[in-house]
């Protein structure tokens, strides 16, 4: 019998997973380099659909500091999914790091003085023994090379794939037409993520508001946020998005998981995820 390529990709979901990297990979504290490494590995703890930095203590250019283990119920932690996932509770990037479904030794990084809390965490499993698993969020930047990476680690098997359409793109929200498009860029994201229509800002027709809020994609970068009376934050935008997703460049899109997304007249259902 036939399996589907993304349940079998998702296979060990709920165990720790990990991956080599041949990138030289490296983070600042300040202006002061505190990680430098040919050898990290991407580490995936149980539940958590984006990865983690993890390199040998020795690449590690500080002091590490054990701090006294806690005990957190993680079994409720996270955002219970949908589609290939359904019922299964995922920790998606919103989760901090302190939040582990691993078992290990929470450390602090002490670097030319300035001391970061909890951004390391020593798994208890032999293969990983060797590594110290890193808070992103923990560092001022990091690089792939010479190139600044943002919000997480990317991936290696996460796949994004923006294409031009000239299928009908309709958005509508309680039957009002908030946009009509026949010039979208559909964005195609991995197996988790429904697709996203970014539109022609003159093909909108609601009046929309800019929101203070700000957010980071690894993949696309820095996106703004807009809404319209009655409904916060409900669409955004990549004024300037990252190297691979230039085709976006100051469009709007629209939460799926908010309004009625229809495409040649065929009404999308609105997906379960985080942002639902």
């Amino acid at each position: 019998m036939s399996s589907r390529m993304a349940e079998a990709f998702l296979q060990g979901f709920d165990e720790l997973r990990h991956e080599p990297v041949q990138k030289r990979v490296r983070a600042l504290v300040g202006d002061a380099v505190a990680v430098e490494s040919t050898r990290a590995l991407l580490v995936y703890e149980p539940r958590r659909v984006v990865p983690s930095y993890a390199v040998p203590a020795a690449d590690i250019l500080g002091e590490l500091i054990p701090e006294s283990a806690t005990t957190e119920d993680t079994d409720g932690a996270g955002f219970r999914m949908g589609g290939v996932l359904e019922g299964q509770r995922i920790l998606d990037p919103s989760i901090p790091f302190s939040v582990h479904t691993a078992e290990g030794e929470p450390l602090s990084l002490r670097v030319n003085g300035d001391t970061r809390a909890a951004v390391g965490f020593r798994p208890a499993d032999p293969d990983l023994s060797d590594h110290v698993i890193l808070d992103f969020d923990g560092f001022d930047a990091w690089y792939d090379e010479d190139e600044q990476v943002f919000s997480h680690p990317r991936d290696p098997f996460h796949a994004m794939e923006i294409l031009p359409s000239s299928r009908e793109v309709r958005v509508e929200l309680d039957g009002q037409v908030l946009a009509q498009s026949r010039r979208a860029r559909l964005l195609f994201e991995g197996t988790l993520l429904p697709v996203r229509a970014y539109l022609p800002r003159e093909d909108v027709r609601a009046e929309l508001r800019p929101s203070p809020k700000r957010t980071q994609c690894a993949y696309k970068g820095d996106a703004s946020y807009f809404s319209i009376d009655g409904h916060e934050d409900i669409a955004w935008l990549y004024e300037t998005p990252l190297r691979g997703a230039e085709d976006i460049a100051g469009r709007i899109a629209f939460f799926n998981e908010k309004v009625d997304l229809f495409l040649d007249g065929e009404r999308l259902e609105r997906p379960l995820t985080p942002w639902s």
